[in-house]
């Protein structure tokens, strides 16, 4: 079955994980260039700026795909999996002390 788009519900499936999983990993790897990994810049909210723009970046992206016809569900979803994975890269990165600034 697919919707107006011509997009089955798997494929819908696939292609919103898929995005929302690189754009938290992407989001974790900015904020550690970005703000640093050394205790004091996890402890601030810049970070989570960051992870916030990289989940509203992804509807425009959404819309130019053609699946961004999106319900509270669907919204919960990919803010979910965005933190997520952002909080997982974020986190490797800081305690590993990793250092990738610019």
């Amino acid at each position: 079955m697919s919707d107006d788009s011509g997009i089955s519900g798997h494929t819908r499936s696939v292609v919103v994980t898929t995005i929302c999983s690189l754009a938290g990993i992407a989001a974790g790897v900015i904020s550690a260039v970005y703000v640093g990994t050394d205790p004091v810049d996890a402890a601030s909210t810049t970070v989570v700026l960051v992870m916030g723009a990289f989940v509203l970046a992804q509807y425009p992206l959404y819309k130019l795909i053609g699946v961004g016809d999106f319900g509270v569900k669907d919204n919960l979803y990919v803010a979910f999996l965005t933190f997520t994975l952002w909080f997982i890269s974020y986190t490797v990165l800081a305690t590993a002390g990793v250092e990738l600034g610019v």
